[in-house]
């Protein structure tokens, strides 16, 4: 077992060196040295990955101070946020160097660009708010969601910057869809409370608060749940079927055929057996319907249903038990049972809220 151990272990390490050199190869400096340094720290004389480590990380450095730099002259809109970028994977080399034995014996003084990473950031904030001020007064959802993650990544560049904090606030209100909701008994059944439901809904830029819970800021839907009842079959229902079945059955020694050759003695045996089957179902209602605050148009009504079932199988016969199959025996060996009503109502119910939980899902997936 130990030897398959180390066959697994070079294999991985060849296939780590392999992938260094191919990442190099293909111009991707920055993940040939990460690469080369993490394999260092587990096999610090490792040729290959010196090799790759010493010949892509000044290509790797050069590569992203240029991308660096072309991009500030450019009119990338995204160009300081680029530049941290570029600073952060330079001083993450410098990193992960200083903590591979192996890789410092290659590159002894890893650059930093600390200072440079500073002075950008201030830049990088900048461009995220006025960004997050473009999307704000565009003034849709979907564009407040953009400058709330604009704003709040300002606020990680650097905390605090401007007014980013109070403006994450107002584009998340500004994103967010309110609903108002209400549920209805329409029936005399105690059918319990969609608010396990609601629960599983809330998310951020969706907010859902009962109709009752009167709010200083008017709702853009309102959604209505009536439950309208719950039936079930007033009796189970029977059903049956008959079957002849027929089966030739070894029933003595084996004997000289006609032939003269010895053959067993067989019997054909039948009997008749009867299938049943008895069903009850059951089923629980409700009327989904989501309307537009604004227009007063009705975006989604629908009826949503749990369904339940229950059914038992058994058999009787009369004749010849050997011709039957096991499990026709096995069948001839249950009993009639009664379907548990409380079992029955359980899980429509249950059903019915997972309906009612899947057609809402899928309505504010779009949200």
């Amino acid at each position: 077992m130990r030897k398959v151990y180390v066959v697994f272990g070079i294999l991985l390490l060849l296939q780590a060196c392999s992938s260094g050199k191919a990442a190099l190869s293909h111009g991707n400096y920055y993940e040939a040295v990460l690469e080369s340094v993490n394999r260092l720290r587990s096999s610090p004389d490792n040729k290959k990955a010196k090799a790759v480590l010493q010949q892509g990380y000044p290509l790797a450095v050069d590569y992203i101070e240029s991308n660096i730099k072309n991009g500030i002259a450019s009119d990338d809109p995204r160009k300081w946020r680029n530049a941290v970028k570029g600073y952060e994977q330079i001083n993450y080399m410098n990193d992960q160097i200083k903590t591979s034995l192996g890789a410092m014996k290659v590159i002894s003084q890893p650059v930093t660009r600390y200072t440079e990473l500073k002075e950008v950031r201030t830049k990088a904030a900048e461009e995220s708010y006025s960004e997050g001020i473009t999307s704000l007064m565009r003034n849709t959802r979907e564009e407040a969601k953009r400058a709330y993650f604009d704003f709040k990544e300002a606020n990680t560049y650097e905390p605090g910057y401007r007014e980013s904090i109070e403006m994450m606030t107002q584009a998340e209100f500004n994103a967010t869809l309110r609903v108002a909701y209400e549920e209805i008994n329409a029936s005399t059944i105690n059918y319990g409370s969609i608010q396990p439901i609601i629960n599983s809904l809330n998310r951020q830029f969706l907010s859902f608060r009962p109709v009752a819970q009167r709010d200083t800021v008017p709702p853009h839907q309102q959604l209505r749940v009536i439950f309208n009842g719950y039936r079930e079959d007033g009796s189970a229902r029977i059903t049956s079927n008959n079957e002849t079945v027929t089966k030739e059955i070894k029933t003595g020694e084996q004997k000289k055929g006609a032939d003269g050759k010895m053959v067993d003695v067989m019997t054909k045996v039948t009997a008749k057996i009867t299938y049943y089957k008895k069903t009850k179902s059951a089923r629980s209602s409700s009327l989904l319907t989501i309307t537009d605050v604004a227009t007063q148009g009705v975006l989604q009504n629908e009826t949503v249903e749990g369904r339940s079932s229950w059914q038992a199988e058994w058999a009787t016969y009369t004749g010849d038990i050997r011709a039957l199959s096991s499990s026709q025996q096995s069948l001839t060996k249950q009993k009639e049972t009664f379907p548990n009503d409380r079992d029955l109502f359980n899980q429509a119910m249950r059903n019915l809220e997972a309906n009612l939980e899947r057609a809402l899902k899928n309505f504010y997936s779009q949200y």
